[in-house]
């Protein structure tokens, strides 16, 4: 079953990665330490070859990767995506890109281009690493020519810097821009993903923003009262019950008396997917580390330790993390023949996250939620099947089953030629 909820803000982190090769555990700690609703980063370097271990529990991946770049609008490195907002709302859209420092002019206007469409039509929030750090955001004066291009594009489409502290370099490399004043607060930069030379930046969206949250009903074990169960059990007098029963009547009878103890003794929970399960090797160790990394880092910025401290106490949590999964996989492989449930368990959880269903949309172009709507357009949908008159919103009918030569729907005409030819070959 599935519940439609609304929240006023998102929790959001970004960063350039700078390669997620060996950062990509230090990253889901992070992630489920902080509950964040939203993950984007840049140069992930990844290809075909990550895509086992690229999903994290719990959150929807979005891709693109620029290993292989076609031409026109595909040399921008840009993926954008739509976050529903309610019924009377405007939705919002989110783009993350990244401008390598030896783009060519061309491909600048291309990435204008779809920087203009965006931000005419829906509220934006846009993070990108532009590698142009010759842009004074203060005075909003540039040296190079490309730079002042990309000025004028910001002014054009009326969007505001938020970003006001180096990210990366020494310079705010990592910008973010909006198009709607309120939209993104408390934007704050600290802190490394791994190695990487660019700082991570949290911040929060504003808007109410429609969450599709599963609330499935399940047993809680965990406040079960086992004792009464089992009082219950042996309150029920088996063998006279059960003397004369067949073998399905036995069964039935023993079920319901079951599914009644249960009913008391077993309280009902509801199970939530927002957020994701815990990685198995993150232990509270690892989490006291990740915390103590932070607080390193913010007395750096305040003068009250050395950049060495910081260094160290990074590289010594990344360290950590990487030896308890490895410790974890190694246990797992080796105990695989006497735990092979927890083993696959394991390796189900790696591969891609399972996609929710899309809100389904009617013949008008609303959104439907309810049940005997969602049934309703299903209905259509399946009609149109054996109907090429109906009018469906799931997607047009591929074009060999197009109307061709009149109605589709009158007998097959079989001639004696097509008969014989069939039986000779």
């Amino acid at each position: 079953m599935k519940e439609t909820r609304t929240t006023a803000q998102l929790k959001c982190l970004y960063t350039n990665a700078c390669s997620m090769g060996n950062k990509q555990e230090e990253l889901e700690a992070i992630v489920h330490q902080e509950n964040y609703d939203m993950v984007a980063f840049t140069e992930t370097w990844w290809d075909d070859s990550h895509n086992w271990s690229a999903a994290m529990d719990g959150y929807k991946l979005f891709r693109r990767d620029s290993l292989e770049l076609d031409d026109g609008d595909d040399r921008v490195e840009c993926l954008w995506v739509r976050i529903r907002g309610k019924a009377n709302k405007a939705d919002i859209v989110v783009g993350v890109c990244y401008r390598p420092p030896n783009q060519g002019e061309e491909t600048d206007e291309l990435f204008y281009k779809q920087l203009g469409e965006a931000s005419q039509l829906l509220a934006l929030v846009l993070a990108r690493d532009f590698n142009l750090p010759d842009v004074c955001w203060k005075y909003n004066t540039a040296e190079k020519k490309q730079s002042r291009r990309f000025l004028e594009c910001v002014a054009d489409n009326f969007l505001t810097q938020l970003v006001s502290e180096p990210t990366g370099e020494g310079a705010p490399l990592d910008l973010f821009f909006t198009n709607r004043e309120g939209l993104v607060s408390h934007m704050m930069v600290g802190g490394h993903l791994g190695q990487s030379d660019h700082e991570m930046i949290e911040f929060l969206i504003h808007g109410q923003v429609v969450r599709r949250v599963s609330k499935t009903a399940t047993l809680d074990f965990r406040r079960a009262d086992f004792s009464l169960f089992r009082r219950l059990v042996d309150r029920v007098p088996w063998e006279a019950a059960l003397k004369g029963k067949v073998v399905q009547e036995g069964w039935t009878f023993f079920k319901e008396e079951v599914l009644k103890a249960q009913e008391r003794a077993v309280p009902r929970c509801r199970k939530t997917s927002r957020w994701g399960r815990r990685p198995a090797w993150l232990t509270r160790e690892l989490w006291l580390e990740l915390r103590k990394k932070r607080r390193v880092y913010d007395l750096w910025k305040k003068g009250q330790a050395t950049q060495e401290d910081y260094k160290g106490v990074a590289r010594l949590c990344r360290e950590k993390i990487r030896r308890a999964k490895a410790e974890l996989e190694l246990n797992l492989a080796a105990a695989v023949k006497d735990n092979k449930k927890y083993f696959f368990k394991y390796i189900s959880s790696k591969r891609r996250a399972k996609e929710n269903f899309q809100p389904l949309v009617d013949g008008g172009g609303n959104t439907v939620t309810k049940d005997e709507e969602e049934a309703e357009v299903l209905n259509a949908f399946f009609a149109s099947v054996f109907n090429s008159r109906a009018n469906c919103s799931l997607g047009t009918q591929p074009l060999e089953l197009e109307d061709r030569d009149g109605d589709q729907n009158g007998a097959p005409i079989i001639q004696g030629e097509m008969v014989v030819t069939c039986c000779t070959t």
